[in-house]
C-alpha cells in the first residue's frame, strides 16, 4: 500500500472512466458489478494527548482484498468488480496544503478495515466512518488557546499581537478560545514564531491547523543549522470568506532544503492587506504532527 502513498492522485474523471469500462477487461464470468458507497469519514481523537478532532476528510482511498479499486471523493459511490464476502481497506485521503491537485492518502490517520458481502447490481453502504491517529504518529506541539499561557510568542518586530477571543465569544472556532489577531492601520504587521525550537526529525512532518481570516496569512520555517538560520515561508493563507476551514501543510520538504539544518520553529507573519483599514485573522488547534 505504501507505493499507492507516492503517486500522484489520480483525477476523478479519469477514475470514473476506467470504473465505467472495467467490467470489459476482467476474467470471470461475472458481468455485472456491485457498488460500494461511502458517505463521510470522521475523526475520533483523546483530547489530551492528541488534541482536537477537527478533520478535513475528502477523500477515501479504496482497496478490496489489497487490490487498489480507487481514489474517491467523498461522498462516493462506485462500482466492484467482486461478489461475495471481501476485505475493504479504505485509508483517508487529505488534499495536501490545501490543494485539490495534490490529494494524498494522509498517512498519521488509521486504516479502517472491514469485512463487506458484495451482491452485483446492488450497493453495500458502509455509510459513515470513524478514524483515528495511527499508534506511531507524535505530536510534537500543539495550541489550542485554552491554557492559561500561550506557546507562541510575537517577534519584536510584529507591531500586532496575538490575543485570546472572549469566552463564549461567536468567533471561538471550538473550545474556550480561538487565537486571534486584529490588523488596523496603525498595528499593520504581524509575526509570531513558536517559543520553542524542535529537533528535525527523520520523517514526514505536516502542521495541521483550522483558521478563518480576513487576510493573507503566510506560514513558513526558521531553520537553524551549524553556521545559519533560515527563514522560509512555505504557504499563503487566503482570505476564507468568513469560514473556518482546516488545513494540513507539509513542511518535509523545506525542512530538508538546506545544509545541515538541525532545528526549526514554526513562524506566521503578515502585513495589513492593500485596501484594508482593519483585518482580523482567527486560528485554532495548531498541531506538528510526525512518525515516533
Amino acid at each position: 500500500m505504501s507505493y499507492w502513498k507516492s503517486l500522484p492522485f489520480l483525477p476523478f474523471l479519469l477514475i470514473l472512466l476506467l470504473s465505467q469500462t472495467a467490467c470489459e477487461k476482467f476474467s470471470g464470468d461475472q458481468t455485472i458489478p456491485a457498488y460500494l458507497s461511502i458517505d463521510s469519514i470522521y475523526l475520533s481523537t483523546s483530547y489530551s494527548l492528541q488534541g482536537s478532532a477537527s478533520q478535513s476528510v475528502t477523500d477515501a482511498w479504496v482497496y478490496v482484498d489489497d487490490d487498489f479499486i480507487g481514489a474517491f471523493e467523498l461522498p462516493a459511490r462506485f462500482p466492484v468488480l467482486k461478489k461475495g464476502s471481501h476485505t475493504v481497506k479504505i485509508l483517508p485521503g487529505i488534499k495536501k496544503n490545501g490543494i485539490a491537485s495534490t490529494r494524498i492518502n494522509y498517512e498519521f490517520y488509521s486504516e479502517i478495515s472491514k469485512n463487506e458481502i458484495f451482491t452485483p447490481d446492488s450497493t453495500t453502504r458502509m455509510g459513515v466512518l470513524k478514524t483515528t491517529y495511527t499508534s506511531s504518529t507524535g505530536f510534537t506541539w500543539m495550541e489550542d488557546f485554552d491554557n492559561i499561557s500561550l506557546s507562541l510568542d510575537t517577534t519584536s518586530r510584529s507591531t500586532a499581537y496575538i490575543q485570546k477571543t472572549p469566552s463564549g465569544s461567536p468567533l471561538t472556532f471550538e473550545g474556550f478560545h480561538s487565537g486571534m489577531v486584529v490588523l488596523d492601520t496603525t498595528r499593520d504587521f504581524f509575526e509570531c514564531q513558536t517559543h520553542n525550537e524542535f529537533p528535525i526529525p527523520y520523517a514526514p512532518v505536516f502542521l495541521e491547523m483550522n483558521f478563518n481570516t480576513t487576510n493573507v496569512l503566510t506560514v513558513g520555517l526558521i531553520l537553524y543549522s551549524t553556521t545559519n538560520i533560515y527563514s522560509v515561508p512555505i504557504i499563503n493563507l487566503n482570505k476564507t470568506k468568513n469560514t473556518w476551514k482546516k488545513i494540513y501543510v507539509d513542511l518535509t520538504t523545506s525542512m530538508n532544503a538546506y545544509p545541515n539544518v538541525f532545528s526549526y520553529r514554526l513562524y506566521m507573519g503578515t502585513f495589513l492587506d492593500k485596501d484594508s483599514l482593519q483585518t482580523t485573522i482567527l486560528f485554532d488547534n495548531l498541531k506538528l504532527v510526525t512518525r515516533k
